[in-house]
């Protein structure tokens, strides 16, 4: 019987076990690390949103206790609130008002912020000029661009004097939401432009140079080259954006004001039930939001086949 033994100068590879043990290690080691954030992140999201779950189904009434005649409050659990908030209309508008803003904000920002994106890309004299100052409008507070904007959109302002109208635009209606649209717009666009931008320094050059000898149009060679390698960056730049708007309350808030039909949303809403002191309600406007939230951005992630958890296959090395 024969005895293979190692050839010289070279390394036995380990066993699997070792492997093993090694990537049990690191995977402790990275546990470790990330405990205090992830205990941080419990408190200060974790138990709010599970606070907020409980308090939308406690239902509090007021009555006259028979024995002191005084005003007595009793509370018990059940989904009166959900009953009461799915029963008002003011919720349907409000839903209505988050995701249209959320369609014409989102749409509009992704063609500007690609736009901007190619324009900041390109190379010419005084680009670093043009790229500061695209920047500046996302840098704004938004409270601080909620005021800007109302000047702008007033009565006597610089809208109605460049479109030489009369129009009130924070009083209510249609341009009261238009001008929530613009402002947001105006602000957040930059992001999607930076994010974009980014994707595109790392597509190579060469890449152009072929398609160009290969006689492709500017055309052919955006939706052949740069859309396709600009994806991943742009999904990301889409998903903040939608999870951002749908959460919208400080600009129409600021811009338009409270209690109006025509721009207040859903966190709007909670804020005004939470403002009467009805917990319960606004607890279940937000509890509804968070729902709304979560199964928009599943199934935008589901619909670009994003892998959030790290799912995806890898070779063994």
């Amino acid at each position: 019987m024969s005895v293979i033994t190692p050839t010289p100068g070279r390394t036995a590879r380990p066993s699997r076990p070792a492997r093993t043990s090694r990537r049990a290690g690191t995977g402790g080691l990275a546990a470790a690390l990330l405990s205090p954030t992830l205990l941080v992140l419990g408190l200060v999201i974790g138990y709010p949103v599970v606070a907020a779950l409980r308090l939308s189904f406690q239902v509090s009434s007021e009555g006259i206790d028979p024995s002191t005649g005084f005003v007595s409050t009793t509370t018990h659990y059940g989904f009166g609130n959900y009953a009461a908030v799915f029963a008002d209309e003011r919720l349907l508008r409000a839903w209505w008002n988050t995701t249209s803003f959320t369609l014409a904000s989102v749409t509009l920002e992704v063609l500007i912020g690609v736009l901007m994106a190619l324009v900041m890309h390109r190379a010419f004299r005084g680009r670093a000029f043009v790229r500061a100052a695209i920047l500046v409008p996302w840098a704004i507070p938004t409270a601080i661009s909620g005021i800007l904007w109302k000047w702008i959109f007033n009565s006597q302002g610089v809208a109605n004097a460049l479109l030489d109208t009369q129009v009130l635009w924070s009083s209510d209606g249609f341009h009261a939401w238009l001008s929530v649209v613009v402002a947001d717009t105006w602000k957040t666009a930059p992001f999607v432009a930076l994010l974009v931008l980014a994707g595109l320094q790392i597509i190579p050059g060469e890449l152009y140079e072929a398609a160009r000898v290969d006689g492709a149009s500017a055309w052919r060679s955006f939706w052949r080259i740069t859309l396709p390698l600009v994806r991943p960056a742009l999904v990301v730049a889409v998903l903040f954006r939608l999870l951002d708007v749908l959460r919208m309350f400080d600009l129409p808030y600021i811009l338009v004001g409270p209690r109006k039909p025509s721009v207040e949303t859903l966190s709007m809403a909670a804020f005004h039930e939470m403002n009467n002191l009805r917990f319960g309600s606004a607890s279940a406007y937000a509890v509804v939001l968070f729902v709304y939230v979560a199964v928009v951005a599943l199934a935008f992630v589901k619909l670009f086949g994003a892998d959030l958890l790290g799912r995806g296959t890898r070779s063994e090395p």
